[in-house]
């Protein structure tokens, strides 16, 4: 985030001074993400207001980096199945999943907001293709208990799709679906897809684009830069509660591959551009903690 001062000396720049200072900041950070893959989840609450987050993921396309969107969609499978009479209810945070729930999910997942990501990126100028976790076995799972029903959790990522598009030059755009052990399509967290996607690409960097600003501490305030002994640290002591503890256990299990993890918040104008190249950031981001001198 940019300080006050921060503001006051870019104000007293003469304009091409003003753009020779943004490129020597962002520059390092653009040559450093080059060719690597960047996984982005957007949340199901925040595609109302999307489009600087897809504006930014076309950027970061056209500056040779590899994007890959994984959204969600609870608020539109809720609005089908209220229209289609159909009873829904959550265990565990996560959607309980019988056949007729499933073919909604599919239908809201596949059918409407992930044409409707793909369409707008292309509106955006970017080149986008979607598909979801059953296409050429991109993720695979197991159910997680039969009280969920047709809900499981990824055991294995084939990448082969996403390298083959991202190689043509396309965006992919993928709904949390996934392959059975019996064939038959399952329902995937979405925070949990695209944590097991990072890893399964050996991404750069992960970033959740949230509705929050990100971790905060007991006082509402933001936290920059945690380690993953202090997300640990902040779950037991129920700093992290709720709602959050599924992200950033997804976060934890996304840096066994993945350097970095970021949360930030969706509502903020081009909220990527200003995490991803800009020295102080705009969310919480999160790697592993560094080993101790001597150990």
């Amino acid at each position: 985030m940019t300080s006050v001062g921060d503001l006051a000396a870019l104000g007293q720049m003469a304009p091409h001074e003003v753009i020779a200072q943004v490129l020597k900041e962002a520059l390092p950070y653009i040559e450093a993400l080059r060719g690597h893959f960047l996984v982005i989840k957007l949340g199901g609450s925040t595609l109302e207001t999307q489009r600087d987050a897809l504006e930014d993921i076309v950027w970061l396309r056209s500056l040779g980096a590899q994007p890959v969107l994984v959204h969600g969609g609870g608020p539109e499978i809720n609005i089908w199945l209220e229209r289609l009479g159909i009873p829904h209810r959550f265990e565990r945070g996560l959607r309980v999943t019988d056949a007729d729930t499933l073919d909604v999910v599919r239908m809201a997942l596949v059918g409407k907001v992930n044409g409707d990501l793909v369409q707008l990126l292309g509106r955006l100028g970017g080149s986008a293709v979607g598909l979801s976790g059953l296409d050429g076995g991109l993720l695979r799972a197991q159910p997680i208990s039969p009280e969920l029903g047709f809900v499981g959790e990824v055991v294995a990522v084939e990448p082969g799709p996403i390298e083959t598009l991202s190689k043509a030059g396309y965006i992919p755009v993928v709904a949390p679906l996934a392959l059975g052990p019996d064939g038959h399509a399952l329902n995937v967290n979405a925070d949990d897809a695209a944590a097991d996607l990072a890893r399964g690409l050996r991404a750069a960097k992960l970033l959740y684009i949230s509705d929050v600003p990100g971790i905060l501490d007991r006082d509402g305030q933001l936290l920059s830069v945690l380690s993953d002994d202090d997300v640990r640290r902040l779950i037991a002591e129920g700093v992290i509660s709720g709602g959050m503890i599924p992200k950033a256990e997804a976060c934890l299990r996304a840096l066994d591959a993945t350097p970095r993890v970021h949360i930030v918040d969706g509502g903020e104008p081009h909220v990527l551009i200003r995490e991803l190249f800009t020295h102080r950031g705009a969310g919480t981001m999160i790697e592993r903690a560094r080993p101790a001198q001597g150990s």
